[in-house]
């Protein structure tokens, strides 16, 4: 799944369909065939001079710092491990939390609680879901798989609180026992395009036949695995959770398999090149679900739930002002948090930065929001020393 995947996969996770990811002129590496990078030039651009407010202009230079990759150029282990990632298979330790509910009205009580549809949820299945407040605000994502006698719900793991205490707070009559699975397995994720062969060496080859977040549940070596197939939206991806007994012969054999081990500092500027939102950077609390472009997170077939008065008010009225998208960036790189400005106004927010490996030299760019109707894909704003180009996702050509 998205392992917002890195997982932490929209969804969006996402994991993820919404992301729209058109394909102008791309580049390849003569090597290796391995990342194709949307042409920040394929377009006339428009540049957009603003009119700086003072107290913005004081924010944005209180907030740029220049990143010390940008300086040096991106690591030769971060070039190798993202390039796994993009054409081979990349293994890597995810930190993730699940919460199991029994009881007879599991099913029931669990899909008045989410976005997506638990009702109709076969067995061996799963969703990527929002938790939403009553105002229609987003208050976690989760993923939720039907593991027959049990519903699983995977999130990460600084949303176990808030996940838990809402659970608990909308138990009432319900037949519904909540129990929190922490320690009880860890979660090993595999990504990139040759993640099946990597799986098939360790004698997991069935998982080949999964569909995106199917889950299965296998033994190796007399130890059982719980096979998971994500919804990362541009390259396959796995997770297996696993006992922790047996956990490093498991690592060797993936590794042997032809996988290489991935640092988190490499994830982050994966996920931020695969346009995956991250709950708690870039999906706030004080987000509402349309506005985060997580259109795989919401049914509007499957009944009420909380929050679901302001999310279909939303989609009847197309209300929505902000929509999530990407940035290029050039010039001076700014903080997470940096403020877009055009004729006097903030017009952009961005959420995450990132500089990525291209077969042309690096790249730097940006997740975030911005005010829809400026949101063209090609227009550009400059804001101090700051020029940013509003950019379709993913940055990485499916």
């Amino acid at each position: 799944m998205r392992n917002h995947l890195t997982d932490h996969h929209c969804p969006v996770g996402v994991s993820s369909a919404v992301l729209l990811g058109l394909r102008p002129n791309s580049y390849r590496s003569s090597a290796e065939g391995w990342a194709k990078f949307i042409h920040p030039c394929g377009a006339e651009f428009l540049r957009c001079r603003a009119r700086l407010r003072p107290g913005s202009l004081r924010y944005n230079q209180s907030s740029m710092q220049v990143m010390e990759h940008e300086k040096t150029g991106i690591s030769a282990a971060i070039r190798q491990e993202f390039q796994a990632l993009v054409s081979g298979c990349g293994v890597y330790r995810l930190d993730r939390a699940h919460i199991a509910l029994t009881g007879g009205d599991r099913v029931r009580w669990l899909n008045g609680m989410v976005t997506n549809n638990i009702r109709d949820l076969q067995a061996g299945d799963g969703v990527y879901a929002l938790l939403l407040n009553p105002q229609g605000k987003i208050q976690a994502d989760l993923y939720a798989f039907n593991r027959g006698e049990s519903l699983v719900v995977e999130t990460d793991p600084a949303q176990t609180e808030i996940v838990l205490q809402i659970f608990d707070r909308y138990i009432i009559m319900d037949e519904v026992e909540v129990e929190n699975l922490a320690g009880k397995f860890a979660v090993i994720a595999l990504a990139g395009p040759r993640s099946a062969e990597a799986l098939s060496v360790a004698g997991l080859s069935s998982a080949n036949q999964l569909k995106t977040l199917q889950i299965s549940h296998l033994e190796l070596s007399g130890r059982k695995i719980t096979v998971v197939r994500g919804d990362h939206p541009v390259v396959p991806n796995y997770e297996l959770w696993v006992e922790t007994i047996g956990l490093q012969k498991l690592w060797d054999s993936l590794l042997h398999g032809g996988a290489q081990e991935i640092q988190a500092n490499t994830l982050e500027v994966f996920r931020i090149a695969s346009g995956i939102p991250k709950f708690g950077v870039d999906i706030r609390q004080k987000d509402l679900p349309q506005e985060t472009g997580q259109d795989r997170a919401l049914n509007f077939n499957k009944g009420c739930y909380i929050g679901q008065e302001i999310v279909e008010r939303i989609r009847s009225r197309g209300a929505v002002h902000r929509m999530f998208t990407g940035f290029e960036v050039e010039g001076a790189i700014p903080s997470p948090g940096f403020r877009v400005q055009f004729e006097g106004r903030d017009v952009a927010e961005l959420t995450s930065i990132a500089t990525i490996p291209s077969t042309r030299g690096n790249r730097t760019v940006a997740l975030g929001y911005g005010r829809k109707e400026l949101m063209a894909p090609g227009k550009e704003y400059v804001t101090d020393e700051t020029n940013v180009r509003v950019s379709h996702l993913p940055f990485i050509e499916r």
